[in-house]
C-alpha cells in the first residue's frame, strides 16, 4: 500500500507534493520520493525511511518546477532502500512513474524488456512500467500508457510524466484508488482525499481502467476502449478547520479511514513474502503445544465478541480445532470446563475490560494457557496473559470501535493461518493463496472507502427509518450483528442482527415497509441460500439494501439498493463488509445530529462489571 500525489499548475510543485505526502504517510513510510519536471528535464529526489528524511534532503536543494509527482512507499517487491524507492524512470530518464499496487506478471515483462536492451536498477515490480511505456511511446504519452497497462496483470494506480510530452500528467487505476483534484488553473492527483484538501475540495474519482490526461487547465478521461467520459466533480463538504484536524469531522470517521493502515500494520513483520509463510515470534506459545490443542475458547465483550464469532469460523475452517465463543461476563459465572490442552483466547481493545480480566483469572485457575489479543501495551490483560498478540490499531479515540475491530479480525486471520501452518491442516499452496489475498486487502479496503459518496447517498435515503434488520449467513452473520450494533451505538436507532436462515423463525413477523433490511450477500458458498432469504423478506414489502460482490448482476434485480464490494476469498469478506456498515451507521448518526464520538451512556473502556 503506497501513497501517490501529483501537481500541475502555476505554483512550485515541491511544497504541495510534500504536504500531500505527509497526509498519506499512513499508507507507507518505507521510503518517499518526488519527481519534478522543468525545462525538459526531470529531477528525482528520494530517500529510504519516513518522509522527514526526504524533507531533510530537499532542504539542501529542492528541484524547481510546476509539474511533479510524489510517492510514499510500503514495500512489497524489493527491500526498502534508495534504489527501490519511487519514482522510477526508464533508460534515459525521460519517462517517470509512481505506482501503487502489485504487477503480477512483472518478471516476464522485465525479461522481455531486458532482451530489448532495457536496463533495470531496482528490485521492484514497478520499474517495468517506465520501461514499458518507453517501449510503447510514439509521440503520445497517453496512448503509450494505454498500450502499456493493457500488457500488465495485477493492480495499479499510476501517475506518469515525461519530457517527451511535457505539460501533462497521465494517470490510471485498476484495483488501487486514485483521485483527481480540480482547482483554479491547477490540478491535483492523490491516492486519498486528505492529501489535496488544503488546496481543493472538488474531486473526481477515477474508476477501474480509466485513463486521465491532466493539464493545468483540466482533465480528459477515457475508458479502456478510448471513449471520452463525462465525470462528475464531487464537492467534499469539509472546511479548512476540519482539514487541520486531519480532514475528518469526527474521530470515528478518521479511524474508519485508518483501517488500511491497521491492516498493513498487522501484516508487517508477520508475513514472509519470500517464502510465503507466517512468522509469529511475538507470541511465546510453544509449537509443540499448538499441535496438541484440542479446543479453543474465545472470550470477549461487545464488538470484540463479534470478532470472536468470526474467529470461530476461521479457526475451524483452517485448523479443524473446535472453537467455543462466549461473552466474558457470562463465561465466568458458569462451571468452567477447560482441559489442560485447551487454549483460551481473550480479546479486549483496551486490555482493561473488567469482565474479561475476571474471565482471564478464572481460566488461569482452571489451568488453561491464555493468549490475549489487545491494543494496549502494559494493560492488565497484556500483563496477566501467558502470551500477547497486539492488534496494532494505534490509539482509538472514538467510543464506537472501528479500526480496532479490523485489527482484531486481522489478528485472528493471521493467528489461525499460523496455527494451520504449524499443524499442517492446509497445504502450502492454500497458505500461499490466502497470504496473497491478505496482502491485497489494503487495496480492496481503499476501494470500499473511496465509495463513501455512495454510502452518504444511502444514509440520506434511510436515516428517517426507526427500525432495521441486519441479515448475514455463515462467516458474515457476526458482521450483521456488528452492523446493527454500530447503528444502535451512535444513532440510537433500533437495529437487530440475525442469521439469515433464522429470520423466518420469528423476526419476519416484524417486517413491513417501515422496517428496512440490510443483507450481507457476497458471492460465497451460501450465496444462493441468502438470496432465498432475501426473497422471503421482499415478499413482505420490505425495502432491502444488499452488500454484494462487484459484478453480481442478479442481486440488483432482487433488492432495492446495492452496495458493491470487491471480490475476495470467502473467509475474508468480513473485512470488506463491515466497513460500509460502519460508514452507513456513521453517516446516519451524523445526519441525525448525534454526537458520534461520544454516544450517550457509553464509555470507551468498560472497567467495571
Amino acid at each position: 500500500m503506497c501513497g501517490i500525489v501529483g501537481y500541475i499548475g502555476p505554483k512550485e510543485a515541491v511544497p504541495i507534493l510534500l504536504d500531500g505526502l505527509k497526509k498519506l504517510e499512513y499508507r507507507g513510510y518505507d521510503s518517499a520520493g518526488i519527481a519534478v519536471l522543468k525545462d525538459n528535464k526531470i529531477q528525482i529526489k528520494k530517500r529510504k525511511g519516513k518522509i522527514v528524511k526526504l524533507e531533510n534532503l530537499l532542504e539542501k536543494g529542492a528541484p524547481k518546477g510546476n509539474i511533479g509527482l510524489g510517492h510514499t512507499r510500503w514495500a512489497t517487491h524489493g527491500k526498502p532502500n534508495n534504489l527501490n524507492a519511487h519514482p522510477h524512470n526508464g533508460c534515459n530518464s525521460e519517462i517517470v512513474v509512481v505506482h501503487n499496487g502489485i504487477i503480477e506478471n512483472y518478471m516476464p515483462l522485465r525479461e522481455k524488456l531486458i532482451s530489448e536492451g532495457h536496463n533495470f536498477i531496482s528490485e521492484t515490480d514497478t520499474e517495468v512500467l517506465p520501461h514499458l511505456i518507453e517501449s510503447n511511446y510514439q509521440n503520445d504519452l497517453t496512448l503509450a500508457v494505454k498500450e502499456s497497462i493493457e500488457e500488465i496483470e495485477g493492480s495499479y494506480a499510476i501517475g506518469v510524466i515525461s519530457t517527451r510530452d511535457p505539460g501533462k500528467i497521465v494517470a490510471s487505476r485498476c484495483g488501487s484508488p486514485l483521485i483527481i483534484g480540480v482547482g483554479e488553473g491547477e490540478m491535483f492527483l492523490a491516492s486519498d482525499i486528505p492529501a489535496m484538501l488544503n488546496y481543493t475540495n472538488r474531486v473526481i474519482f477515477l474508476e477501474e481502467r480509466e485513463i486521465a490526461t491532466i493539464t493545468k487547465d483540466g482533465v480528459k478521461i477515457v475508458d479502456s476502449k478510448g471513449k471520452i467520459l463525462e465525470k462528475e466533480i464531487i464537492n467534499i463538504e469539509w472546511d479548512v478547520e476540519m482539514t487541520e484536524k486531519s480532514g475528518y469531522k469526527h474521530f470515528m470517521l478518521k479511524e474508519i479511514f485508518q483501517e488500511t493502515m491497521v491492516i498493513r500494520n498487522n501484516l508487517e513483520g508477520r508475513i514472509n513474502l519470500t517464502a510465503n509463510f507466517l512468522e509469529l515470534s511475538e507470541i511465546s506459545f510453544p509449537l509443540k503445544n499448538i499441535k496438541e490443542i484440542e479446543k479453543i475458547f474465545i472470550l470477549a465483550c461487545g464488538s470484540s465478541y463479534y470478532t470472536a464469532l468470526v474467529g470461530k469460523y476461521i479457526f475451524e475452517e483452517l485448523t479443524g480445532i473446535p472453537v467455543e465463543v462466549d461473552y466474558s461476563s457470562e463465561f465466568r459465572y458458569r462451571k468452567i470446563l477447560l482441559g489442560k490442552k485447551d487454549l483460551t483466547i481473550l480479546i479486549s481493545q483496551s486490555g482493561e475490560t473488567a469482565d474479561t480480566i475476571a474471565a482471564l483469572r478464572a481460566c488461569r485457575e482452571a489451568g488453561s494457557y491464555i493468549l490475549a489479543l489487545t491494543n494496549v501495551r502494559g494493560s492488565t490483560i497484556s500483563r496477566e496473559a501467558d502470551s500477547v498478540m497486539y492488534i496494532k490499531a494505534g490509539p482509538e479515540i472514538g467510543v464506537a470501535t472501528t479500526k480496532a475491530f479490523i485489527g482484531q479480525l486481522m489478528s485472528l486471520y493471521i493467528l489461525s493461518l499460523y496455527f494451520a501452518q504449524v499443524r499442517n491442516t492446509i497445504n502450502h499452496t492454500e497458505i500461499k493463496k490466502i497470504i496473497f489475498e491478505l496482502i491485497k486487502l489494503p487495496q480492496l479496503v481503499e476501494i470500499v472507502l473511496l465509495k463513501e459518496p455512495e454510502i452518504i447517498k444511502l444514509s440520506e435515503e434511510f436515516f428517517n427509518y426507526h427500525n432495521f434488520l441486519y441479515l448475514g449467513r455463515g462467516i458474515n452473520y457476526p458482521i450483521a450483528l456488528e452492523g446493527a450494533l454500530k447503528l444502535k451505538e451512535i444513532s440510537y436507532v433500533h437495529a437487530e442482527g440475525y442469521p439469515a436462515g433464522e429470520m423466518k423463525h420469528g423476526p419476519i413477523a416484524l417486517l413491513d415497509k417501515t422496517f428496512p433490511t440490510v443483507a450481507i450477500v457476497p458471492k460465497d458458498k451460501v450465496y444462493t441460500k441468502v438470496i432465498n432469504n432475501i426473497k422471503e423478506v421482499k415478499a413482505r414489502d420490505t425495502l432491502v439494501l444488499a452488500l454484494a460482490t462487484e459484478g453480481d448482476k442478479e442481486i440488483s434485480n432482487i433488492v432495492d439498493r446495492v452496495f458493491y464490494m470487491p471480490q475476495t476469498l470467502d473467509i475474508l469478506y468480513p473485512i470488506l463488509s463491515v466497513i460500509p456498515l460502519q460508514l452507513f451507521a456513521y453517516h446516519i448518526a451524523n445526519k441525525l445530529g448525534c454526537d458520534v464520538d461520544k454516544p450517550r451512556n457509553l464509555a470507551k473502556s468498560v472497567t467495571v462489571e
